[in-house]
C-alpha cells in the first residue's frame, strides 16, 4: 500500500489505471459475478459463514467486498444483521447494490473506499469480514489493524484467503522460468514468493498481534483444473485473481516472457492430462478483545 498524504494507505491495486486488479469495470465485474464466485470464491466464502457466531442485531462491515458475495449468506446466518460492503470498484458496488435489492429480509448498504483507515466509525460493527483480501504480510497486519479498530469488544473477525503451499504447482513453473533465465538465486523474489502467503499458524499470530483472542483457524484443500494452458490464462479465476496477485508477489523482472513459459510448459507437462492447481483454503477468526 501506499501513503497518503493524511496518514491513510491506499489499499493495494488502487494507483489509478484501467489494469488495476480491485477496479473491476462493468465487464469484468459481470464475469467475476457469474464465474469466479461459484467456482473459486465460493470455497472461501462457505468455509466463512460455516465459522460465523451468530448474534441478534449484528452489524457486519464487509471490506473488500467487490461485488457483495458471501454476504446473502452472511445476512441468512445472521437475520436482521446490517451489511455494509466496501470496495475500490464502483462496477462491482453497483453489482452488489443490484444484487442486495433483490432480497428483500436483506439490509445492506455498500460505499466506494480505498484507503485504510478507512472513514467508517470505531467499535460499531459486531461483525467483519473479508473474502480473498489482495494483500501482502505487510498489508494484512493493516487490514486485522483496521479489523480490530472497526469492531466492538468480543467483535468476531472471519477473514478467508488462500494459504502457504497454493497455487504451488504454478510457483514451481515460474522457479523454472528464472532459473533459465539467471533469476533463481535464494535471495530473489521469485524464491522467497511462495512463502508470502501464510502458514495457518502464521496467520494466528498476525491476528493476535492485532488485539484479537480466541483465535482459530480452519483449512480445507481444493483443487482447480484446467484443460490447457490457453485454457487456464482464459478463465476468469486465473485472469481477474490468481494471475495478477501471483505476478504481483512474484515481482517478476520479465512478466510476459515468464507467463508465456508458463502457458507452454502446461502445455507440454500435461498434454495428456489436466493441469491441477492446489488451493489452500483457510479462515482466520478471532475476538476482539475488550
Amino acid at each position: 500500500m501506499t501513503a497518503d498524504p493524511g496518514g491513510r494507505r491506499r489499499l493495494p491495486g488502487t494507483r489509478g489505471g484501467s489494469r488495476d486488479p480491485l477496479r473491476l469495470g462493468p465487464a469484468e465485474a459481470a464475469i467475476f459475478e457469474t464465474f469466479v464466485v461459484p467456482r473459486y470464491l465460493s470455497h472461501f466464502g462457505e468455509l466463512l459463514i460455516e465459522m460465523i457466531v451468530e448474534s441478534e442485531q449484528a452489524r457486519v462491515v464487509h471490506l473488500y467486498c467487490r461485488t457483495g458475495y458471501p454476504d446473502r449468506g452472511v445476512s441468512l446466518k445472521l437475520e436482521g444483521a446490517h451489511i455494509l460492503g466496501t470496495d475500490a470498484s464502483p462496477a462491482a458496488l453497483q453489482l452488489a447494490r443490484a444484487k442486495a435489492a433483490t432480497m428483500p429480509n436483506m439490509v445492506a448498504e455498500y460505499r466506494l473506499l480505498d484507503a485504510f483507515p478507512t472513514p467508517l466509525p470505531a467499535s460499531a460493527f459486531s461483525h467483519g469480514v473479508a473474502v480473498h483480501p489482495f494483500v501482502n504480510e505487510e498489508e494484512r497486519a493493516w487490514l486485522f489493524g483496521e479489523f480490530a479498530r472497526l469492531l466492538a469488544p468480543h467483535g468476531q473477525v472471519l477473514v478467508a484467503m488462500p494459504l502457504r503451499g497454493s497455487f504451488q504447482e504454478l510457483a514451481d513453473l515460474l522457479h523454472e522460468f528464472a532459473l533459465k533465465n539467471g533469476e533463481g538465486e535464494a535471495e530473489s523474489p521469485v524464491e522467497r514468493a511462495p512463502e508470502v502467503r501464510p502458514t495457518a499458524e502464521g496467520l494466528s499470530v498476525e491476528l493476535e498481534d492485532a488485539g484479537f483472542e480466541f483465535v482459530d483457524v480452519a483449512t480445507r484443500t481444493t483443487v482447480l483444473r484446467f484443460r490447457s494452458g490457453r485454457d487456464f490464462f482464459e478463465d476468469p479465476v486465473a485472469r481477474l485473481l490468481i494471475v495478477p496477485e501471483v505476478k504481483r508477489h512474484h515481482r517478476l523482472e520479465d512478466p510476459e516472457g515468464a507467463l508465456s513459459y508458463v502457458q507452454d510448459a502446461i502445455d507440454k507437462y500435461w498434454s495428456e492430462s489436466t493441469f491441477e492447481l492446489t488451493v489452500n483454503v483457510g479462515c482466520v477468526t478471532g475476538r476482539r478483545s475488550t
